[in-house]
């Protein structure tokens, strides 16, 4: 490895970071991250922090996971790789998928089609929609209805159902057919709305609208998050997904749940779908499946899929991945969900997600800069900055700059989007990990 100088010299020098710009990273070099332990990460100067964002969603069980890696190790020495493509398939992949169908059987989901990653979960699940669709005789449906604010990763499909400009406009034209409906965000909606279970129903009424505009027949699927996460962890009344879920069976529409963030533990529940009390006909999830130790995915499916494609011999799927069940991410995977059973993180993702929430709250109270704190739903925390509170004008990019490198300086790593401070950490954290993620924000806030 090459020495300090020489990394902090090369910096961004040659390689793009992504969700930024090259001038950006060349003028404001990221941090060089070399080392981790625990739930905590390392610098190339030795500055040690918590990690609040959990690697990117994905660390839930933190860094220090030996079983995992033991797995990797192991599955390395035997089988490095072979594809999962018509013909062949490994042990460690057949496992997996048992053990995955075991684990979603509440979700009513019982199939699984390996992915490399998130993106390519939601891209998987887009595409078996309209082909469910025509294998019924239905090909008129292939539009796909989504949240505003809710986030679906970076493929064409993925970037065309995201409700957020900022990962659209530089890459349209993208995929026509994607219409979106208002988010249950209590803070900013266009209803002027406070009241969750009165947004809910507003934002219902404006999907029931969309459908009928466009006719249900021309729709494939709903895709949402069952809490939205990039967009801001925008959690909506319990009242919300029942209904979508209701809907979308009425008109004959696929509901599909964006797990790639919420499965596995992090809502405190093992999956969002099962914290509302819903069955999806498909689930995208990845990152936390693998600890994100290696890069994987799965799409799992129920009852409606199974029936539409292993009940017909012209359901050829013409769609896959070089890397769909790589036997060392499915050991990896078997690792993990091991693991994460039998620690059962739900509690303590729970417990934490409870003093965290209560604890930016009353951060609430002491800084004016502090305009909407959200979740309280699991580990996943977003607290909206402001200029005024009054007339919720968003806080600077200058001054979110200040609060992210003084938190950073005073004991955690947290991500700054927009306006908003989004924290994801592990699922492993104790009382005294938040504590310092608390009050390092504290501080931060303070030095604003």
């Amino acid at each position: 490895m090459k020495d300090s100088n020489f990394l902090k010299e090369n910096n961004a020098r040659q390689m793009w970071h992504p969700m930024t710009s090259p001038k950006d990273s060349i003028d404001s070099p990221p941090k060089i991250i070399t080392g981790s332990s625990g739930v905590t990460i390392t610098d190339i100067d030795g500055h040690t922090v918590i990690d609040g964002v959990g690697g990117l969603w994905n660390v839930n069980l933190g860094y220090s996971c030996q079983p995992i890696k033991d797995a990797m190790a192991a599955q390395l020495e035997t089988l490095p790789y072979y594809s999962t493509f018509r013909g062949t398939t490994n042990d460690a992949v057949i496992e997996l998928s048992y053990e995955l169908a075991e684990f979603f059987e509440p979700d009513g989901l019982s199939r699984a089609f390996f992915t490399s990653g998130g993106s390519d979960s939601v891209e998987t699940a887009l595409r078996l929609a309209r082909q469910y669709h025509k294998l019924r005789g239905e090909s008129g449906r292939t539009k796909f209805l989504s949240l505003k604010k809710g986030y679906h990763g970076t493929h064409i499909g993925g970037a065309s159902v995201n409700g957020n400009a900022n990962f659209r406009t530089a890459y349209e034209p993208l995929l026509p057919g994607c219409f979106h409906i208002p988010a249950p965000y209590t803070y900013r909606n266009p209803f002027n709305e406070t009241d969750p279970e009165m947004l809910a129903n507003l934002c219902i009424k404006a999907l029931e609208d969309e459908i009928a505009f466009q006719g249900a027949n021309t729709i494939a699927a709903m895709i949402m998050e069952p809490i939205l996460g990039a967009g801001g962890v925008i959690v909506p009344h319990k009242s919300f997904a029942p209904m979508v879920r209701e809907i979308c069976d009425r008109n004959g529409i696929l509901l599909i749940t964006d797990e790639v963030i919420t499965a596995y533990g992090r809502t405190g529940a093992w999956s969002g779908a099962r914290l509302w009390g819903i069955k999806p006909d498909m689930m995208a999830t990845a990152k936390a499946i693998t600890n994100g130790y290696f890069p994987f995915g799965a799409v799992m499916l129920g009852d409606k899929m199974i029936e539409a494609f292993e009940n017909n011999d012209n359901a050829k799927i013409g769609h896959g991945y070089t890397y769909s069940g790589h036997p060392v991410g499915a050991a990896a995977a078997l690792a993990c969900l091991a693991e994460t059973k039998r620690l059962n993180v739900i509690e303590n993702a729970a417990s934490r997600g409870t003093q965290m929430f209560e604890g930016f709250k009353a951060l609430k109270e002491k800084h004016s800069i502090i305009g909407d704190v959200r979740g309280g739903q699991g580990l996943m925390t977003a607290i909206e900055m402001v200029a005024d509170r009054t007339t919720k004008q968003p806080i600077d990019g200058a001054s979110a700059a200040t609060v992210q490198e003084v938190a950073y300086q005073n004991g955690a790593m947290i991500r700054v989007s927009g306006p908003n401070i989004i924290l994801s950490p592990s699922l492993v954290l104790t009382e005294q990990d938040t504590n310092t993620i608390l009050s390092a924000l504290d501080t931060a806030f303070a030095a604003v």
